[in-house]
C-alpha cells in the first residue's frame, strides 16, 4: 500500500483510509470483516464523524473492533465534530444538519462522545466538520487547546475550507491545521477545472473554492478526498453506471492495461494529483474495498489521466 505523509508530519499512512459513514447498517461480525479487510490491505486510516448513523456507525465501530481483535494501535483514527444533527433531512445513511456549532462546549463535548463511542482514550485528529461562519475564533483557539493538553486530540484539521478560512482559523490556534476534506473525483473535478480554465468566461472557469488544491500543496496540508466515486451530492456512483457510457469504457481500457477493475482505477486517478491527496473510501463491501484501494499502486501515466478526465465529461481550453 503506498503511503503519504500527514499534514507537515514526519507520520506515514496509508493513501487510503476507510471512512465507517455507513458502518451502523451492518452487524457487528460484517463489521468486522470490513475491518480485517481494510488492515490486511495496508489500510491503516480510519475516518469518521459524531453524526455519522447519528452516532451509531461509531458504536459499530468499537464491537467491531472487539470481535476481530484489533488493537486501538492499529489504526490512525480520525473523526470530526461540529455539525448538529437535523434527523428530518438525515435518510438511507446520508447525514445533514440543522446547524453548525463550534463553540467551546459544543467542541469539547462533541469529543468526549466521539472517544466514549470509539471505545478509545484519544483522537489521532478531530476536524472541524464544514464551517460555521458564526464560529468564535478564541472560543475554538481555547477547545483545541483543552483537548491537546488533556491527550484527547493529538492532531487538528478541518473539512470542506476555502483557503482564507484555513487562514483565519489558522491564525488563531495554535495547532498547525494538517488537514482538509474535500469532495474530489472524476466526476467532482471543480477543484482543478478553474485552474485550466485560467482567464476564460465558460463555467469551468468560476473558481468555487480559491484553489484549495494548490493552497494545500504551498502549506503541506493533506487534502482527504472524500465520496470519490460519487457524482453530484449523493446523487450516486458514476462506476458501471450507464449514464457514463464514455467515462466506464475509457476506466474499463485503463484498468485492463492495468490489471485492476474500474474502481482502482477510479482511485489511481485521485491518488495521480501530485498534492498529497488521500483518498477516504466508505464502502462497507469487502470486496469492493479491496479493489478499490488497490488503485493505490497504480501510477497512471500523463495521457491516462487526461483521457479519463475528458471521457468524464470535463474539456481543455
Amino acid at each position: 500500500m503506498k503511503t503519504i505523509k500527514i499534514g507537515n508530519t514526519n507520520f506515514e499512512a496509508s493513501a487510503i483510509a476507510l471512512g465507517i459513514m455507513r458502518m451502523d447498517q451492518l452487524s457487528d461480525q460484517d463489521a468486522a470483516k470490513v475491518l480485517t479487510t481494510a488492515k490486511d490491505a495496508g489500510i491503516t486510516y480510519i475516518d469518521s464523524a459524531d453524526i455519522y448513523g447519528s452516532g451509531a456507525s461509531e458504536k459499530k465501530f468499537a464491537a467491531a473492533m472487539k470481535v476481530a481483535g484489533l488493537n486501538r494501535e492499529d489504526f490512525y483514527i480520525q473523526s470530526k465534530g461540529g455539525i448538529v444533527l437535523d434527523p428530518a433531512r438525515s435518510h438511507d445513511g446520508l447525514v445533514f444538519g440543522k446547524r453548525y456549532d463550534f463553540s467551546k462546549e459544543h467542541i469539547l463535548s462533541a469529543v468526549d462522545g466521539i472517544l466514549e463511542r470509539l471505545h478509545v482514550d484519544y483522537l489521532d485528529s478531530f476536524l472541524l466538520h464544514r464551517p460555521d461562519p458564526l464560529m468564535d475564533l478564541d472560543e475554538v483557539a481555547e477547545a483545541f487547546d483543552e483537548l491537546q493538553t488533556a491527550g484527547k486530540v493529538r492532531h487538528f484539521g478541518v473539512s470542506n475550507f476555502n483557503p482564507q478560512q484555513v487562514e483565519m482559523l489558522q491564525s488563531a490556534v495554535n495547532q498547525r491545521l494538517m488537514i482538509n476534506q474535500l469532495q474530489f473525483g472524476l466526476m467532482h473535478t471543480g477543484a482543478i477545472d478553474a485552474g485550466m480554465h485560467v482567464n476564460m468566461q465558460d463555467d469551468d472557469s468560476i473558481n468555487h473554492d480559491g484553489g484549495m488544491l494548490e493552497y494545500s500543496r504551498r502549506k503541506n496540508m493533506t487534502v482527504q478526498a472524500w465520496s470519490p466515486f460519487q457524482y453530484g451530492m449523493f446523487a450516486g456512483v458514476f462506476v458501471d453506471n450507464p449514464k457514463f457510457p464514455e467515462l466506464n469504457k475509457a476506466m474499463q481500457t485503463v484498468a485492463d492495461k492495468h490489471g485492476v477493475t474500474k474502481n482502482a482505477i477510479a482511485t489511481a486517478w485521485i491518488l495521480r494529483h501530485p498534492a498529497n491527496i488521500q483518498v477516504i473510501l466508505g464502502t462497507m463491501n469487502p470486496q469492493h474495498l479491496v479493489e478499490s484501494a488497490a488503485g493505490a499502486d497504480v501510477e497512471l501515466s500523463k495521457q491516462e489521466w487526461y483521457d479519463l478526465y475528458l471521457a468524464a465529461g470535463h474539456i481543455l481550453p
